[in-house]
């Protein structure tokens, strides 16, 4: 896999993020939502079994589904 190009990061705790990322695997791009962890305050991340990945056709789906959850949480 090759370096991954992090879009977003989402704080869960001092130890804990979701990272956000796009990466290649055999010559295709992926969108990733993964769990990382850190052992040394933060210097270093590391990616845990916990996490989604999508192809860029599901990317429109992941859309609609956040813009409708976006309108539900306005009611």
């Amino acid at each position: 896999m090759s370096d991954a190009k992090i879009l977003a990061t989402i704080e869960r705790s001092d130890t804990e993020q979701l990272q956000i990322s796009i990466s290649e695997y055999k010559g295709k791009s992926y969108l990733n939502m993964r769990i990382h962890y850190t052992t040394d305050g933060g210097s270093t991340w590391l990616p845990t079994k916990k996490g989604v990945t999508f192809t860029p056709e599901q990317i429109d789906i992941l859309e609609e589904a956040i813009q409708q959850a976006k309108q539900e949480f306005m009611e």
